[in-house]
């Protein structure tokens, strides 16, 4: 119980901008003022929160206001995506302290490769001159599927050879520093309910564009993870019943309408892109890029590709808001700057035509304003989440008397 108070109390300073005092959290959080008093007394001794300042309002002694000290705690994030994996430290409101990104080594045997990623790691810690102390851990968000038990990565699709890697003890082992793993859909939507950008909607899905496309459900102002950790996972929605067949045997899902490269794929034959080249294959973050250009420079059917590509992932998403009864839709990843203006201007259209709960709510489409420049922070989110987020099923393990 004590180790939930205390998070409830960090949660609580967090989420607030200007800090509270000790009679603010007592009362928002429901706790004795002794018991607030303890805590936040043990939390200004291990550095983890700072006195700013006092506040007067109405008679009696002016109150003192708490903070997040940003020194207080660190965390690490890695983003891995099977074009790009990116590194970030961050400090414990948040801020960026230092980034970096590379190609993700996909010759290389798994086991290398992530061994490589800690040395990355350790070379990033050396270089902030931060105490190593206070890194509270690392953080990574890699595709799914995931053994989220066993800190496994099972089969990513886009990931040959990476089956049923044991990235989380290479990791831990490579930097000596405890290591959290999770879906990268799941780490975006950390990301968004821990900087609050998605506004103060407590039901969000949050759509994660990258080389594959995933979904990060936030319900009740908590992060779902499901039964294994790989909630979420969208490919097999049909969009399209016409479409180009799957190899689930089916037609039209999402992993074949709308994936990156399947729009790069359909521009190429209708001419916007030029043909692949084998011998000098181009990049799919600069192909997508080019149709975006493509379509911004007013060539119809590049237009065409995107405004299609965003019809058919309204259908996938409407099927979620329909089945959750969310307020709220936030689009992100790493593809998401480029596709920004077309499914902003006509995703609401199709979801509000789609959307079953018209009638009721209004469901609300964002893109994050989460710096997709900074892709590992989402990753060095889950390290934050799991000190700092007060978590119900804890609560009721803590309850129950030992045998």
């Amino acid at each position: 119980m004590g180790d939930f108070n205390q998070a409830v109390i960090l949660d609580s300073i967090r989420r607030s901008e200007e800090g509270l005092s000790r009679v603010e959290l007592a009362a928002s959080a429901g706790l004795a003022a002794q018991t607030v008093s303890n805590i936040c007394r043990r939390l200004l001794d291990a550095e983890l929160i700072m006195e700013a300042g006092k506040e007067t309002s109405g008679p009696g002694k002016p109150r003192t206001i708490l903070r997040l000290n940003p020194r207080g705690m660190y965390a690490v994030g890695v983003r891995i995506d099977p074009a790009l994996t990116s590194f970030a430290l961050i400090d414990a409101v948040g801020t960026v302290l230092a980034s970096r990104a590379r190609q993700t080594d996909l010759r290389s045997t798994p086991a290398d490769a992530v061994a490589a990623m800690g040395e990355e790691i350790r070379t990033l810690i050396a270089g902030s001159g931060i105490d190593e102390s206070r890194i509270a851990g690392v953080g990574v968000a890699t595709p799914g599927p995931v053994d989220a038990a066993n800190g496994t990565v099972v089969a990513p699709p886009h990931m040959p050879g990476w089956t049923r890697v044991p990235l989380r003890d290479i990791l831990a082992e490579a930097t000596g520093l405890p290591v959290v793993m999770d879906k990268d859909v799941t780490a975006a939507a950390v990301a968004e309910l821990w900087t609050g950008s998605a506004g103060s909607a407590p039901n969000f899905v949050f759509v994660y564009i990258g080389t594959g496309i995933g979904a990060g459900l936030v319900l009740g102002d908590e992060v779902i993870r499901g039964a294994s950790g790989n909630v979420g996972e969208i490919g097999h929605i049909i969009t399209d019943p016409d479409g180009p067949e799957c190899d689930c045997g089916r037609r039209g899902c999402v992993k074949v309408t709308n994936m990156p490269e399947t729009l790069v794929a359909e521009a190429r034959e209708l001419g916007v892109l030029p043909a692949a080249d084998p011998l000098h294959p181009g990049s799919l973050p600069e192909e997508l890029a080019a149709l975006a250009a493509a379509a911004a420079d007013g060539n119809p059917d590049a237009a065409g590709v995107l405004a299609r590509s965003a019809s058919r992932l309204a259908g996938a998403v409407s099927v979620l808001t329909n089945l959750l009864d969310v307020d709220r839709v936030v689009f992100g990843g790493p593809f998401w700057p480029d596709l920004a203006p077309t499914y902003l201007a006509q995703v609401p259209g199709h979801l509000k035509r789609l959307s079953v709960t018209t009638n009721v709510h209004s469901v609300d489409v964002a893109g994050t304003k989460v710096s997709m420049g900074e892709g590992a922070f989402g990753a060095a989110c889950l390290v934050m989440e799991k000190t700092f987020s007060p978590n119900a099923a804890q609560l009721l393990l803590d309850a129950k008397p030992a045998n």
